[in-house]
Protein backbone atom coordinates (compact mmCIF):
# COMPACT_ATOMS: atom_id res chain seq x y z
CA UNK A 1 0.00 0.00 0.00
CA UNK A 2 1.36 3.41 -0.98
CA UNK A 3 0.95 6.20 1.53
CA UNK A 4 0.08 9.54 -0.13
CA UNK A 5 2.77 12.18 0.27
CA UNK A 6 1.55 15.11 2.35
CA UNK A 7 1.26 18.35 0.39
CA UNK A 8 3.70 21.12 1.14
CA UNK A 9 2.25 24.16 2.95
CA UNK A 10 3.03 26.32 -0.10
CA UNK A 11 1.05 23.95 -2.31
CA UNK A 12 -1.97 24.08 -0.02
CA UNK A 13 -1.79 27.89 0.12
CA UNK A 14 -1.64 28.08 -3.69
CA UNK A 15 -4.64 25.77 -4.07
CA UNK A 16 -6.61 27.89 -1.60
CA UNK A 17 -5.67 31.04 -3.53
CA UNK A 18 -6.74 29.55 -6.85
CA UNK A 19 -10.15 28.66 -5.38
CA UNK A 20 -10.86 32.34 -4.65
CA UNK A 21 -13.71 33.58 -6.92
CA UNK A 22 -11.72 36.74 -7.81
CA UNK A 23 -9.02 34.63 -9.50
CA UNK A 24 -9.54 33.84 -13.16
CA UNK A 25 -7.25 31.05 -14.41
CA UNK A 26 -7.90 31.04 -18.13
CA UNK A 27 -10.07 28.07 -19.10
CA UNK A 28 -9.99 26.57 -15.60
CA UNK A 29 -12.79 27.44 -13.21
CA UNK A 30 -12.72 28.34 -9.53
CA UNK A 31 -15.60 26.68 -7.70
CA UNK A 32 -18.22 29.34 -7.06
CA UNK A 33 -21.84 29.11 -5.96
CA UNK A 34 -24.31 29.18 -8.84
CA UNK A 35 -28.08 29.21 -9.38
CA UNK A 36 -29.77 27.34 -12.21
CA UNK A 37 -30.76 29.50 -15.18
CA UNK A 38 -33.85 27.38 -15.77
CA UNK A 39 -32.58 26.38 -19.22
CA UNK A 40 -30.77 23.06 -19.59
CA UNK A 41 -28.75 24.30 -22.60
CA UNK A 42 -27.55 27.39 -20.75
CA UNK A 43 -26.77 25.56 -17.52
CA UNK A 44 -24.67 23.07 -19.50
CA UNK A 45 -22.74 25.90 -21.19
CA UNK A 46 -22.01 27.94 -18.06
CA UNK A 47 -19.15 27.15 -15.66
CA UNK A 48 -20.62 25.76 -12.45
CA UNK A 49 -23.90 24.90 -14.18
CA UNK A 50 -25.73 28.19 -13.67
CA UNK A 51 -25.65 31.95 -13.07
CA UNK A 52 -23.11 33.14 -10.46
CA UNK A 53 -24.88 33.54 -7.11
CA UNK A 54 -23.17 36.91 -6.71
CA UNK A 55 -21.05 39.27 -8.81
CA UNK A 56 -21.42 40.96 -12.18
CA UNK A 57 -22.91 39.39 -15.29
CA UNK A 58 -23.02 41.40 -18.52
CA UNK A 59 -25.58 40.61 -21.21
CA UNK A 60 -24.68 42.31 -24.49
CA UNK A 61 -27.29 42.86 -27.19
CA UNK A 62 -27.51 44.65 -30.55
CA UNK A 63 -30.75 46.28 -29.38
CA UNK A 64 -33.30 45.98 -26.59
CA UNK A 65 -35.96 43.29 -26.78
CA UNK A 66 -34.01 40.46 -28.46
CA UNK A 67 -34.68 38.06 -25.58
CA UNK A 68 -32.36 39.35 -22.88
CA UNK A 69 -35.12 39.48 -20.25
CA UNK A 70 -36.32 36.00 -21.23
CA UNK A 71 -32.95 34.66 -20.05
CA UNK A 72 -33.71 35.86 -16.53
CA UNK A 73 -37.40 34.98 -16.20
CA UNK A 74 -36.76 31.60 -14.48
CA UNK A 75 -34.40 33.31 -12.02
CA UNK A 76 -37.01 36.01 -11.36
CA UNK A 77 -39.47 33.23 -10.56
CA UNK A 78 -36.97 31.50 -8.23
CA UNK A 79 -36.15 34.79 -6.48
CA UNK A 80 -39.84 35.44 -5.90
CA UNK A 81 -40.08 32.24 -3.86
CA UNK A 82 -37.43 33.21 -1.33
CA UNK A 83 -38.37 33.57 2.33
CA UNK A 84 -38.27 36.19 3.64
CA UNK A 85 -39.18 37.98 0.39
CA UNK A 86 -36.50 40.06 -1.32
CA UNK A 87 -36.69 42.52 -4.17
CA UNK A 88 -35.75 42.01 -7.79
CA UNK A 89 -34.63 45.55 -8.65
CA UNK A 90 -34.87 46.85 -12.23
CA UNK A 91 -32.69 49.96 -12.48
CA UNK A 92 -33.30 52.39 -15.38
CA UNK A 93 -34.90 49.91 -17.83
CA UNK A 94 -35.42 51.45 -21.31
CA UNK A 95 -38.97 50.05 -21.39
CA UNK A 96 -41.90 49.39 -19.09
CA UNK A 97 -41.85 45.73 -17.95
CA UNK A 98 -44.97 44.03 -19.30
CA UNK A 99 -46.77 42.95 -16.14
CA UNK A 100 -49.30 40.48 -17.69
CA UNK A 101 -46.52 38.44 -19.32
CA UNK A 102 -44.47 38.41 -16.11
CA UNK A 103 -47.48 37.15 -14.15
CA UNK A 104 -48.18 34.49 -16.80
CA UNK A 105 -44.59 33.27 -16.44
CA UNK A 106 -44.95 33.02 -12.65
CA UNK A 107 -42.98 36.14 -11.69
CA UNK A 108 -44.47 37.76 -8.55
CA UNK A 109 -45.11 41.45 -9.24
CA UNK A 110 -45.06 42.29 -5.52
CA UNK A 111 -41.31 41.61 -5.42
CA UNK A 112 -40.43 43.67 -8.52
CA UNK A 113 -38.92 47.09 -7.79
CA UNK A 114 -38.66 49.46 -10.78
CA UNK A 115 -36.19 52.31 -10.23
CA UNK A 116 -36.26 55.27 -12.61
CA UNK A 117 -33.15 57.41 -12.24
CA UNK A 118 -30.70 59.58 -14.12
CA UNK A 119 -27.89 58.03 -12.04
CA UNK A 120 -28.18 54.31 -12.75
CA UNK A 121 -24.67 53.36 -11.58
CA UNK A 122 -25.30 54.89 -8.14
CA UNK A 123 -28.73 53.23 -7.89
CA UNK A 124 -27.38 49.82 -8.92
CA UNK A 125 -24.64 50.08 -6.29
CA UNK A 126 -27.13 51.03 -3.58
CA UNK A 127 -29.48 48.17 -4.50
CA UNK A 128 -26.63 45.65 -4.43
CA UNK A 129 -25.30 46.91 -1.10
CA UNK A 130 -28.71 47.01 0.58
CA UNK A 131 -28.99 43.29 1.31
CA UNK A 132 -32.67 43.53 0.45
CA UNK A 133 -32.39 42.47 -3.18
CA UNK A 134 -32.30 38.90 -4.48
CA UNK A 135 -31.03 40.16 -7.85
CA UNK A 136 -30.48 43.43 -9.68
CA UNK A 137 -31.15 44.10 -13.36
CA UNK A 138 -29.37 47.25 -14.44
CA UNK A 139 -28.98 49.40 -17.54
CA UNK A 140 -25.85 51.38 -16.60
CA UNK A 141 -25.72 53.70 -19.59
CA UNK A 142 -22.97 54.09 -22.17
CA UNK A 143 -19.48 52.82 -21.40
CA UNK A 144 -19.28 52.68 -17.60
CA UNK A 145 -15.63 52.92 -16.54
CA UNK A 146 -13.60 50.22 -14.84
CA UNK A 147 -13.73 52.13 -11.56
CA UNK A 148 -17.54 52.23 -11.63
CA UNK A 149 -17.73 48.53 -12.50
CA UNK A 150 -15.32 47.68 -9.70
CA UNK A 151 -17.57 49.50 -7.24
CA UNK A 152 -20.53 47.45 -8.46
CA UNK A 153 -18.52 44.23 -8.17
CA UNK A 154 -17.59 45.03 -4.56
CA UNK A 155 -21.19 45.97 -3.76
CA UNK A 156 -22.42 42.68 -5.24
CA UNK A 157 -19.94 40.78 -3.08
CA UNK A 158 -20.95 42.69 0.05
CA UNK A 159 -24.64 42.09 -0.58
CA UNK A 160 -24.22 38.52 -1.82
CA UNK A 161 -26.28 39.48 -4.86
CA UNK A 162 -25.98 38.92 -8.60
CA UNK A 163 -26.12 41.98 -10.86
CA UNK A 164 -27.13 41.59 -14.49
CA UNK A 165 -25.97 44.56 -16.54
CA UNK A 166 -27.42 45.08 -20.01
CA UNK A 167 -24.92 46.71 -22.37
CA UNK A 168 -24.82 47.38 -26.14
CA UNK A 169 -23.07 44.77 -28.25
CA UNK A 170 -20.75 47.51 -29.52
CA UNK A 171 -19.17 47.63 -26.05
CA UNK A 172 -17.99 44.03 -26.27
CA UNK A 173 -14.46 45.27 -26.97
CA UNK A 174 -14.42 47.49 -23.86
CA UNK A 175 -12.60 46.25 -20.77
CA UNK A 176 -14.79 44.84 -18.00
CA UNK A 177 -14.21 43.13 -14.68
CA UNK A 178 -17.49 41.22 -14.93
CA UNK A 179 -16.88 37.54 -14.28
CA UNK A 180 -19.34 36.56 -17.01
CA UNK A 181 -20.07 38.31 -20.31
CA UNK A 182 -22.61 36.79 -22.68
CA UNK A 183 -23.85 37.92 -26.10
CA UNK A 184 -27.58 37.50 -26.70
CA UNK A 185 -28.93 37.69 -30.26
CA UNK A 186 -32.27 36.70 -31.82
CA UNK A 187 -32.58 33.07 -32.84
CA UNK A 188 -32.64 32.87 -36.66
CA UNK A 189 -36.11 31.94 -37.86
CA UNK A 190 -34.71 29.40 -40.32
CA UNK A 191 -32.12 27.92 -37.98
CA UNK A 192 -31.15 24.37 -39.05
CA UNK A 193 -32.59 21.70 -36.80
CA UNK A 194 -35.35 23.91 -35.37
CA UNK A 195 -38.77 22.42 -36.06
CA UNK A 196 -41.68 24.66 -37.12
CA UNK A 197 -43.69 25.65 -34.07
CA UNK A 198 -40.72 25.33 -31.71
CA UNK A 199 -40.66 27.95 -28.96
CA UNK A 200 -38.60 31.00 -29.97
CA UNK A 201 -35.32 31.58 -28.23
CA UNK A 202 -31.92 33.22 -28.55
CA UNK A 203 -28.46 32.60 -29.95
CA UNK A 204 -25.89 32.95 -27.17
CA UNK A 205 -22.10 33.06 -26.88
CA UNK A 206 -19.89 33.44 -23.83
CA UNK A 207 -17.37 36.23 -24.35
CA UNK A 208 -15.79 35.90 -20.93
CA UNK A 209 -16.18 33.20 -18.32
CA UNK A 210 -14.15 31.04 -15.97
CA UNK A 211 -14.50 28.02 -18.17
CA UNK A 212 -17.68 27.05 -19.99
CA UNK A 213 -18.61 26.55 -23.63
CA UNK A 214 -16.87 28.86 -26.11
CA UNK A 215 -18.82 28.11 -29.27
CA UNK A 216 -22.24 29.72 -29.96
CA UNK A 217 -25.32 27.80 -28.82
CA UNK A 218 -29.08 28.20 -28.79
CA UNK A 219 -31.62 28.42 -25.99
CA UNK A 220 -35.36 28.02 -26.49
CA UNK A 221 -37.79 29.69 -24.12
CA UNK A 222 -39.89 27.42 -21.96
CA UNK A 223 -42.31 30.06 -20.69
CA UNK A 224 -44.47 32.90 -21.98
CA UNK A 225 -43.10 36.02 -23.68
CA UNK A 226 -42.26 39.13 -21.60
Amino acid sequence: MVTPTPKEPQSRELEALLEHPAIWCGRSAARVATRSTGYAELDAALPGGGWPAQGLVEILTSRSGVGEIQLLVPLLVQSGQLAPPRWAAWVAPPFEPYAPALVAAGVPLAQQLIIRTAQPLWAIEQALSSGGCAMVLGWPGPRPGITALRRLQLAAQRGGTPAFLFRPLGEATCSSIAELRIVCEPLPMAQPGVRPGTQPGAQLQLLKSRGGLRSPFSVHWNHGQT
